[in-house]
């Protein structure tokens, strides 16, 4: 026998109800059982129960109190979920969604400008203009932090930017000269958010670039050198001729 009262189909076995919420959980593909849809099962349970064995009004009255009293509880998990999302505003967060269609993992990092209420009850966070859900949120952090990271983040794209070391020539002593006196301008906190391998690169370009000034210096000792020898020689020329006349 089964009832169909509400939007929910009870079946029942035995003077019990069987698999109704399990079938509504189905049908709504979600885990979170209203307070009326609550009461409509109870309300089957009561009219479909064995009269043999019929279930004591003390029952009744505990499942209710018990369903009250999760209802209660979730409902003010929503409430310290709101005020937390609330207070995320201005924030700068860290944030780890997953790509539904690739299923690959990212890091999205940035200042939390708004917060939205979906109708379905989920929380979305407004980062870089466009919409996160709550529960991918990962880290909160201060401003300190922040702009140690993206100082940190900047070394890095910029030397990301030059071309590789065996291509390096001098030209690009300007461009790193601007790269280390970034770093050397920083904190000794936000120097910490440097990797070693950008550290290391730098120095690697760096090196690369003395090696083509020590290389111009001394061509250009070399040729000062020849002009020396060459005005020498014309002095003694002149001198000569001086003598002779």
């Amino acid at each position: 026998m089964a009832d169909t009262t509400g939007s929910i189909t009870a079946t029942v076995e035995d003077g019990k109800l069987v698999n109704a919420y399990t079938k509504k959980k189905e049908e709504t593909g979600g885990s979170n059982m209203g307070y009326d849809q609550f009461l409509t099962l109870l309300c089957a349970e009561m009219q479909y129960q064995d009269p043999l064995e019929p279930t004591s009004n003390t029952e009744y009255v505990a499942q209710l109190a018990t369903f009250s009293q999760l209802e209660a509880m979730l409902g003010m998990q929503d409430t310290q979920k709101n005020e937390m999302a609330n207070g995320l505003v201005g924030k700068y967060v860290i944030l780890k969604p997953t790509d539904a269609t690739t299923g690959k993992t990212t890091y999205v990092d940035g200042k939390v400008d708004y917060v939205m209420y979906q109708e379905d009850g989920s929380v979305m966070l407004s980062v870089n203009d466009k919409l996160y859900n709550l529960d991918t949120l990962d880290t909160v952090a201060d401003s300190d932090y922040y702009e140690a990271m993206g100082y940190a983040k900047s070394i890095e794209n910029m030397l990301d930017q030059l071309p590789d070391l065996e291509n390096i020539t001098g030209s690009y002593e300007t461009a790193i000269k601007q790269i280390r006196d970034l770093y050397d301008g920083l904190t000794d906190y936000q120097k910490g958010f440097v990797s070693d391998k950008s550290l290391l690169k730098l120095q690697q370009y760096e090196q690369k670039v003395k090696e083509f000034a020590d290389r111009a210096d001394a061509v250009s000792g070399e040729d000062e050198a020849s002009d020396k020898t060459e005005d020498t020689a014309d002095n003694t020329a002149t001198d000569d001729q001086e003598v002779t006349a």
